[in-house]
């Protein structure tokens, strides 16, 4: 396994967007298999540390590829833009508003009648939006419309980080 080759090359996928996410876990899991430390115990020191850093290149190739964001920001890096960080913004007033709904929306959550319910129609609403957005973005992507993507990605970090608070709220509500 060469650990310089981009993430897509470790699992001999193509560089796309979308994957199919089984076959990624299976390529991972067979790769897991025939490169962990503990096969390399009884070896020399040398191949128990290569056998360490690939381990780690696997599990950070398999994490960037199956998060639909992660592999988004991957994919905008290997052809030499930054989306990730404070870099992803997006002017979209149309966008931000509706941001602003949603997220006032999950703030009425917990005073609902039923919470719970009220829970289930701002993660129904945030999924579809976030669905959305990644089909816009393979779209984007496949036309070199890069710029574009760009913006989806940051649209995506929205939803991405509003669906883990609608987790941690249910969590929440649960208990």
């Amino acid at each position: 396994m060469d650990i310089t080759s981009n993430y897509f090359e470790v699992f001999g996928l193509p560089v796309l967007y979308r994957l199919d996410q089984n076959l990624l876990a299976d390529r991972y899991r067979n790769l897991q298999r025939q490169f962990h430390p503990d096969r390399y115990a009884d070896k020399p020191a040398r191949e128990q540390r290569l056998a360490e850093q690939y381990a780690a290149v696997l599990n950070q190739a398999y994490t960037e590829l199956k998060s639909p964001l992660l592999r988004a920001q991957y994919l905008l890096s290997l052809n030499g833009l930054d989306g990730s960080g404070e870099s992803a913004v997006t002017r979209d007033p149309v966008f931000l508003m509706e941001q602003m709904a949603l997220r006032e929306s999950l703030a009425e959550v917990r005073d609902s009648a039923d919470p719970f319910a009220a829970l289930q129609l701002v993660a129904d609403e945030a999924r579809e939006h976030y669905f959305s957005l990644q089909e816009s973005f393979a779209q984007q992507l496949a036309r070199d419309d890069l710029e574009g993507a760009k913006d989806t990605v940051a649209k995506m970090q929205f939803f991405s980080k509003l669906l883990d608070e609608v987790k941690v709220l249910e969590h929440e509500i649960d208990e």
